[in-house]
């Protein structure tokens, strides 16, 4: 895909290490190599950014069988972050160990809790395996590798275990096997993008307590032919049962997506554009 964001990015701050699933987004989504800034926290891939260290970030935004990731709805508003971009990435677990074991020789597995979560059914097999959290599914890996543990698995992508020259011994490990990630590349500036290039839009509102209020500006985006893919609610710590709504559209025409933003400012309340950019499921 084509657009200036690409060729003007350089260097990206991704939470994980070089084999994560973040790392393969961003040999995916970038058409130009891109040197990464490995974090291990999201608040580190927003420091990074807003600091200048890097040109953009990578963010997980929601998961099809575990949900959005929340918190990460929140960094990118109260930093004032733009999303520019959207990649889905196929995530397939693996469990990987050193060379010259099997799944009975191994004790201990360690992983992000998601990918952990996301593979509980496998383990039900293997009762002698516990299970522990742990920052990243690539940083385990390499771990395994540099201090040679005997005994301990990481669940990570296959390219981590091609990367960290560990033996896999499980593919493809997640209960669902339809697993699939969403992705936002984020900067500190709007997309340089031409309107005629836009075709989805991150955006947020607050909704007043008026009896409907949602239910309008939802009106307000049917009449304007946004088809609505994500509605996200968060609520407002400084104020109890009030609570802010981050929401994505399609649209054929920029011109509708405009007519709808002029009127739902009107209409909600803290309206914020988090971003316009391209469709990446069409």
């Amino acid at each position: 895909m084509n657009n200036k964001n690409k060729t003007l990015i350089k260097t990206v701050a991704i939470q994980g290490i070089k084999g994560s699933y973040h790392h393969i987004v961003s040999k995916q989504f970038f058409e130009t190599p891109v040197a990464t800034i490995d974090c291990l926290s999201f608040d580190s891939v927003v420091d990074a950014l807003i600091s200048g260290a890097c040109d953009a970030g990578i963010m997980a935004l929601e998961n099809s069988i575990a949900g959005s990731i929340i918190p990460n709805y929140a960094l990118i508003d109260n930093y004032n972050l733009h999303v520019v971009g959207e990649h889905y990435l196929d995530i397939q677990h693996s469990l990987m160990a050193l060379p010259n074991q099997s799944i009975s020789d191994i004790e201990e597995v360690y992983s992000h809790p998601m990918a952990l979560l996301q593979c509980k059914e496998f383990f039900r097999d293997y009762p002698h395996i516990k299970l522990i959290e742990d920052k990243d599914t690539a940083e385990v890996a390499e771990r395994i590798q540099n201090k040679k543990l005997k005994g301990v698995g990481a669940i990570a992508s296959t390219y981590a275990a091609e990367i960290f020259e560990l033996n896999v011994l499980a593919k493809s490990i997640q209960t669902i096997k339809n697993n699939e990630t969403r992705f936002a590349i984020v900067k500190r500036t709007q997309t340089d993008l031409l309107e005629s290039e836009i075709n989805k839009a991150s955006i947020k509102f607050e909704a007043n307590h008026k009896r409907g209020s949602l239910a309008t500006i939802l009106n307000v985006m049917s009449d304007c032919k946004l088809n609505l893919t994500k509605i996200q609610s968060l609520p407002i710590i400084e104020t109890p049962w009030k609570y802010a709504f981050f929401v994505d559209v399609t649209f054929d025409d920029y011109a509708n997506f405009k007519k709808a933003k002029s009127l739902i400012e009107i209409m909600g309340d803290d309206f914020k554009v988090l971003g316009e950019y391209k469709n990446a499921k069409l």
